[in-house]
């Protein structure tokens, strides 16, 4: 899964976070001032920057510089010491999604410093407390205008490239299973894993992993802004005053919402796995049943739809609670930061801007805490495929497969002598 397009993959990602690790260490240990005497930084100091000037002020020059230095380093170093068929888009193309991901972020937080100025001057506007003109008001709107722009521009590029990704991966996969067919081919539903399982694979890996790193950089971007937010915000519901309250509470909401998520989808992963073999079988049967009139008949393809009607009811009984359970705390988390700032609000401690600034940080910092929770039924299909495609990595190192790859459910056993080589 991960050989076949990452160079050495245990020590290609452990190297790759080492060396995060020394970049990000670097630039705070005098890069930053390096490049700054080089002309690459700007007077503006990016949290009083509005708009687009946001991304082309204080330091962002010079961290683009850097990182591209950075990633030209990385790259030239796993050419010279292991040299791989697909680094240039294991390696390059990843580090390009990472960076695409981190613009994304600073685009959140240009956003989140307009809302602060906007917000106010639609509160002075509807309280006449100060003169506020069409001028002014359209202004506002023309600079968000043009932070979307940015917005709808990488996202659009973005995709269009993570399209390209995929496949790539998908075909260095491919390539390397069809390689070792011989030795697969005899694995249940070995044709359905190779064709669509990578393909999955590929697409639910790369979805994951960037919402990961989005969720990270979104903690490292906003934090601090929740950090400083939260002088406004001094006392909580029923437990009172709290030190950086919001950042606590965000914290303190999620995880409850990730374990309680966590606890009762626990069985959904290995329904979801065994849905994908009793699928298998009965497909495989029936593609038998084409070419020879013996395989195919009543008893046999009733028993093997019987066992493929089980595992669905299992499954939406276990999904009932699941879903159930998702959808309350959802629903809680849109009215939560309400609750959290109804004191303050009451007090009249904040201004329409400042709260707005709260809210959309609250929700940004509350949302990559809760990467598990609005990630898990994805994380529960990627680990059925995991499952399934770890059988085939499993008969080529010469490991025995798991024990789910064994289970025959007495109630589903098939007696006919055209299944005796199913499992």
């Amino acid at each position: 899964m991960f050989k076949s397009f990452f160079p050495k993959p245990r020590l290609f990602f452990a190297s790759a976070l080492g060396w995060v690790a020394v970049v990000v260490g670097g630039w705070y240990t005098g890069a930053k001032e390096l490049l700054a005497h080089l002309g690459l930084t700007t007077a503006a100091t990016s949290s009083s920057a509005i708009g687009l000037s946001y991304f082309w002020s204080s330091d962002f020059p010079a961290f683009y510089v850097y990182v591209a230095l950075a990633v030209a380093v990385f790259f030239g170093a796993w050419q010279y010491f292991a040299r791989h068929r697909w680094s240039r888009w294991s390696i390059l193309g990843s580090s390009l999604i990472l960076f695409a991901t981190y613009f994304q972020v600073q685009v959140s937080v240009a956003i989140n410093n307009w809302y602060g100025p906007f917000y106010d001057l639609v509160q002075a506007a509807l309280s006449k407390s100060r003169p506020v003109t069409i001028g002014d008001f359209d202004g506002y709107l023309l600079t968000f205008a043009e932070i979307a722009f940015v917005a709808v521009v990488m996202y659009v590029l973005t995709r269009f490239f993570i399209s390209h990704f995929i496949f790539r991966w998908r075909t260095a996969m491919n390539d390397y299973y069809m390689a070792h067919w011989q030795r697969l081919r005899t694995i249940e539903g070995a044709a359905q894993r190779v064709q669509e399982d990578t393909m999955r694979f590929s697409q639910i890996a790369e979805g994951l992993g960037v919402s990961l790193i989005n969720s990270a950089m979104t903690l490292i971007a906003f934090v601090p802004v929740l950090v400083r937010l939260s002088a406004d915000v001094k006392v909580l519901p029923v437990v009172g005053e709290v030190p950086n309250a919001l950042v606590v509470v965000a914290l303190a909401w999620s995880l409850f919402g990730t374990v309680f998520l966590g606890l009762i989808g626990i069985r959904l992963p290995g329904l979801t796995f065994r849905n994908q073999r009793v699928e298998a079988a009965y497909r495989k049967e029936l593609v038998y049943g084409e070419d020879n009139p013996d395989r195919a008949q009543p008893p046999t393809t009733r028993q093997l739809f019987d066992n493929i009607r089980r595992n669905y009811f299992s499954i939406y009984l276990n999904y009932m609670y699941f879903n159930l359970g998702m959808i309350v705390y959802l629903q809680t988390d849109n009215i939560f930061p309400y609750i959290v700032l109804g004191p303050t609000i009451v007090a009249g401690a904040i201004t329409l801007g400042a709260m707005n600034q709260i809210l959309n940080a609250f929700e940004q910092v509350r949302s990559s805490f809760q990467f598990l929770v609005n990630s898990w039924t994805t994380i529960i299909e990627m680990l059925s495929i995991f499952k399934r495609l770890r059988a085939f990595e499993a008969t080529l190192e010469g490991l025995p497969l798991g024990t789910i790859e064994h289970e025959i459910d007495p109630q589903a056993r098939i007696n006919a002598p055209a299944n005796s080589g199913r499992t």
